[in-house]
């Protein structure tokens, strides 16, 4: 008989320093990103920690990636509508778009299907712009 391993997940302050991250920020997060937050309410976590806590929470389910042109991985709290994102040209932060471009219908080479599309806008965030007035 094979031996089964059960999977034991815990919730840890570390845990639920970076859960809250992402409840309260409400927009994509890099690994640095969640590190610099988590460490508001737990000053010993470090990004070794954080990295297997996204892991987790990717396999879980409560996350997903996303994945922005020549970036590394950002996450996200799972279960949203499709959107898009914006990321700051100054801050580097991004921000979900809600909805889609309802109107994109690009004229594909013949034998093309669309299977999807990404959009990313760019510009300057509302705390970068008086930077750039």
């Amino acid at each position: 008989m094979k031996s089964r391993t059960k999977i034991v997940t815990r919730n840890t302050r570390q845990k639920d320093a970076i859960r809250a991250a992402f409840v309260e920020t409400d927009r994509p997060l890099s690994p640095e990103e969640v590190l610099s937050y988590a460490k508001r309410s737990v000053d010993d976590i470090s990004i070794a920690t954080v990295y297997r806590n996204l892991k987790s929470m990717l396999d879980e389910g409560w996350l997903v990636q996303v994945r922005l042109p020549g970036e590394p991985p950002r996450y996200e709290l799972s279960g949203k509508e499709h959107h898009h994102h914006f990321r700051c040209s100054d801050c580097k932060k991004v921000y979900e778009l809600e909805g889609c471009v309802a109107a994109l219908n690009p004229k594909l080479p013949r034998g093309f299907r669309l299977a999807g599309h990404d959009l990313l806008l760019h510009g300057f965030c509302a705390a970068c712009v008086p930077k750039h007035a």
